[in-house]
């Protein structure tokens, strides 16, 4: 019998830039510091749960930080924001690539709050 693998997210820190490691570490801080949220890890990525779904997701590659997150509506204009995609009908996929710092700027950290409200539901009161 052959047994899966079971990812951890220091399985996807391993081996990569330091700074995009540190990275990551920040986009986890900013999303716990909304409220409770437990992580679900895969081989893909690690990905952030609030009390109702998954909302967001991110590990650090050599290219920055690269994940999604789900809000109720498509942004564009942002170069962040890699491509958007439908997932429901009042949902859609944002696919982003953090490569510093400063692209986890204010403007960033509301779309994952407003990510993270999804995770508890919001998107079912709209």
């Amino acid at each position: 019998m052959v047994s899966a693998q079971v990812w951890t997210v220091e399985d996807h820190l391993r081996e990569q830039p330091e700074e995009h490691v540190a990275l990551y570490r920040r986009l986890e801080s900013v999303i716990r510091s909304f409220g409770e949220v437990s992580l679900s890890v895969s081989k893909s990525t690690i990905t952030f749960k609030g009390s109702r779904r998954g909302f967001a997701g991110g590990r650090p590659t050599r290219h920055g930080v690269e994940g999604y997150f789900d809000l109720t509506r498509p942004l564009t204009g942002d170069a962040r924001i890699r491509r958007v995609t439908p997932y429901q009908r009042n949902l859609h996929v944002h696919h982003y690539r953090l490569r510093e710092d400063a692209d986890l700027d204010e403007t960033f950290a509301g779309w994952l709050r407003e990510a993270y409200d999804v995770g508890c539901g919001a998107h079912l009161r709209t």
